[in-house]
């Protein structure tokens, strides 16, 4: 059975996308730490991030600039970070996070719980934004 994020990128389960293509998927956190948290994931399900074959690692980095770009565009950050954790989900995928502090990126923090029209605002505005 394909796990959540194959689920998500297969259409399965509804996400607030912000960017796709053929190989690549990138959809906002619903839990996120701060407005423009976004998920980018290889289609391809794999476990870890470093156990996907090179062509797919590489073409993850690529495709996760991309979305930084738009990310970067559509919120006032100094950066867009990027985190590789989340042990709760065996699906290789790499969080971007816009960030005006260090503690703009502390997964230990309350997450913040957004509105359903909130969040398909902030996909709209990113994707606009590519």
């Amino acid at each position: 059975m394909p796990g959540i994020f194959s689920m998500i990128a297969s259409g399965d389960i509804p996400s607030y996308k912000v960017a796709e293509n053929d190989q690549f998927y990138a959809f906002l956190d619903i839990n996120p730490l701060v407005k423009g948290h976004t998920l980018v994931i290889p289609k391809k399900e794999v476990d870890k991030l470093f156990d996907l074959d090179e062509d797919t690692y590489i073409g993850l980095m690529a495709f996760a600039k991309y979305v930084s770009h738009g990310i970067e565009k559509s919120f006032k950050c100094d950066r867009v970070a990027m985190s590789v954790i989340g042990l709760e989900v065996p699906h290789a995928h790499v969080h971007l996070v816009p960030i005006t502090t260090m503690s703009d990126i502390d997964f230990t923090r309350p997450k913040l719980q957004l509105e359903a029209e909130e969040m398909k605002s902030i996909a709209d505005l990113i994707s606009s934004n590519l």
